[in-house]
């Protein structure tokens, strides 16, 4: 019996090591994969607080916490299975299913672009007299879904890049670990940011004088900051939109369209010294965000003025 008993510590023991070692290397990849992320992640903070620019300040973080949830419920519940199963039966869709999202997102900040200059606007925007706020709130909240739902995949795509050659369960606990800690840095300070007002009105309510000048320089700023963030979410669309179409052609064999853009970067990295890696990455991005503003206002045209979807 206790032979029986020592034996059973000993494998417990084995497993727990084993266990242990899974952890670290979940940890590690994890940490890896997330800084590889990092690009996606400050697109997901630029895009979000759009969604609640205008709206009641009472409804700023009820629409956010949906909004978490709803990433929550992308990443861990559609994405992460999805990418698992991709990973290991079809490891070439995973490209063109990314694409299709950064045609998307090439839409969606494309018709904004268009809008602004003057363009046919579809949909309710914050102009318009909205007869039901529940339902507009509604609306507002599924599309910031649907838009974290093609970053999040992004992210998660990212994520599954840098483990793929691990085991399934370490690359499932990548995902998962990968997946909680964005949403929470994103979402987290995105409520930061929309409630900045409100602290700014705290301050300026204070004994201190010092408190009240920050207080006052926090609520001239943040509606300015507000709009500038969603100027730069929709950039930000066009920025991904385009790098991930870019990168899929190019993994599917159309090499020179990613290589122009490289081949431009590298010119600016070397002609401007010390700034080369900042103004090279900005090239980049640029020229990405052109890929998409283009692709994204054909898919716009042909979207409304040939199908005639979402005409008034």
């Amino acid at each position: 019996m206790p032979g029986g008993l020592a034996a059973l510590l000993d494998d417990v023991a084995v497993i727990a090591r084993a266990a242990s070692a899974s952890i670290d290397d979940v940890s590690i990849a994890a940490g890896k994969a997330g800084s590889k992320a990092a690009g996606v992640v400050i697109d997901d903070a630029a895009v979000t607080p759009s969604y609640v620019t205008g709206l009641s300040p009472a409804r700023e973080l009820p629409i956010i916490w949906k909004i978490t949830r709803g990433s929550f419920f992308n990443k861990l519940v559609l994405l992460l299975p999805a990418a698992l199963l991709l990973s290991e039966f079809l490891p070439w869709a995973i490209t063109p299913l990314l694409m299709l999202g950064g045609a998307y997102l090439s839409y969606e900040g494309a018709e904004k672009i268009m809008e602004w200059l003057g363009g046919e606007k579809h949909g309710k925007t914050l102009e318009d007299v909205i007869e039901d706020p529940v339902e507009f709130e509604k609306q507002r909240v599924s599309g910031a879904i649907r838009t974290d739902l093609i970053l999040s995949a992004e992210i998660m795509a990212i994520a599954l890049n840098e483990v793929a050659d691990e085991s399934l369960i370490v690359r499932a606990g990548v995902l998962a670990v990968v997946g909680i800690a964005i949403t929470i840095a994103v979402y987290g300070a995105v409520a930061l940011i929309v409630k900045m007002d409100d602290v700014g009105l705290h301050l300026a309510n204070r004994a201190s004088r010092a408190a009240q000048r920050v207080g006052a320089m926090l609520l001239h700023a943040m509606p300015r900051i507000l709009v500038a963030l969603s100027f730069i979410g929709t950039l930000a669309m066009l920025w991904v939109g385009g790098g991930i179409i870019l990168h899929g052609l190019e993994v599917l064999g159309l090499h020179a369209p990613a290589e122009a853009a490289h081949r431009l970067q590298h010119m600016v990295e070397h002609a401007t010294g010390s700034l080369g890696g900042v103004l090279g990455w900005l090239t980049y991005a640029v020229l990405s965000a052109l890929v998409g503003l283009v692709l994204g206002a054909v898919i716009a045209l042909v979207l409304h003025k040939v199908l005639k979807v979402g005409a008034h």
